[in-house]
């Protein structure tokens, strides 16, 4: 196996030039990627929501900096992690500071160029999870419903058992990937253990995968979301990774319905991060 990198995968624009900055701090890092190609990312256009296939509820999201994946769990809602949708700080670390709505927005599509894309008008995560772990997780709420592609269900009355199989998938990509960006099932494994709000499991993963569903093996229920992993830059290295549990989270899918709904954010209960 190849000798993992022993970093943190910390980028920020000032550092555009020259890449990402590395800080050897730990072999497991956030797999949220800087988005290398923001002239290939048209932010309007309508989407031939007919053209659409079932794997087209897993999307990419972009931001002013990093580029990651989420999975539609409503007409109108996005599921992601929350380290994804906060803002980087001088040294690229991720910081608790939430992105404004008008900063991100979701590619439709699977292939190396989205047939559509979809701006966001709330962000909904908790006080927590910012830099991967559990809390791990957040909602975006579209502009409007995408009819015409089936959500993912969200498995939120339990976490996945020990020993199930679950498989990751991801607009990420890996450093020695012979192909540029687009949606790939990544190789994933059986659960060795949970804690109150993370899986522990092994799978492969590249940066860009962070927000990507948790699958159970063989549907299209999710139980958690990508949030931290052991990358070396091979795309079928299996590797030690944590999984953001969405069921610990279940109160913001309430919500994020609300919202979507026409209810002001200011009207609702601030989300927590639970036990």
């Amino acid at each position: 196996m190849k000798g993992l990198l022993v970093e943190w995968l910390l980028c920020a624009t000032a550092l555009a030039t020259s890449g990402c900055w590395h800080a050897t701090v730990s072999n497991v890092r956030p797999a949220a990627k800087l988005d290398e190609d923001p002239l290939l990312s048209p932010r309007f256009f309508s989407p031939p929501i007919a053209l659409a296939v079932p794997e087209d509820a897993i999307v990419r999201i972009v931001g002013p900096v990093t580029t990651c994946s989420g999975t539609l769990v409503d007409e109108d809602v996005v599921l992601t992690a929350h380290h994804c949708v906060v803002r980087l700080g001088p040294r690229g670390d991720f910081t608790a500071n939430a992105l404004a709505p008008n900063e991100l927005h979701i590619e439709l599509g699977g292939d190396y160029l989205p047939w559509g894309t979809v701006a966001v008008k709330a962000v909904v995560a908790p006080p927590c999870g910012e830099r991967g772990g559990r809390g791990d997780v957040a909602l975006l709420v579209l502009s409007h419903k995408l009819i015409g592609i089936a959500p993912y269900k969200a498995r939120l009355d339990g976490p996945p058992r020990i020993g199930e199989t679950l498989d990751p998938t991801g607009f990420g990509r890996c450093s020695l990937s012979p192909d540029g960006i687009h949606r790939s099932p990544r190789e994933g494994g059986t659960v060795g253990w949970t804690t109150s709000g993370t899986i522990g499991m092994t799978a492969s993963i590249c940066p860009g995968d962070s927000g990507g569903p948790v699958l159970s093996r063989g549907s299209h229920e999710i139980v958690g979301v990508v949030s931290l992993s052991a990358m070396d830059g091979d795309e079928h290295t299996r590797s030690a990774s944590i999984m953001a549990r969405i069921d610990a989270f279940r109160p913001l899918f309430g919500l994020a319905r609300q919202i979507a709904d026409g209810a002001s954010p200011s009207e609702l209960p601030p989300p927590t991060c639970g036990e």
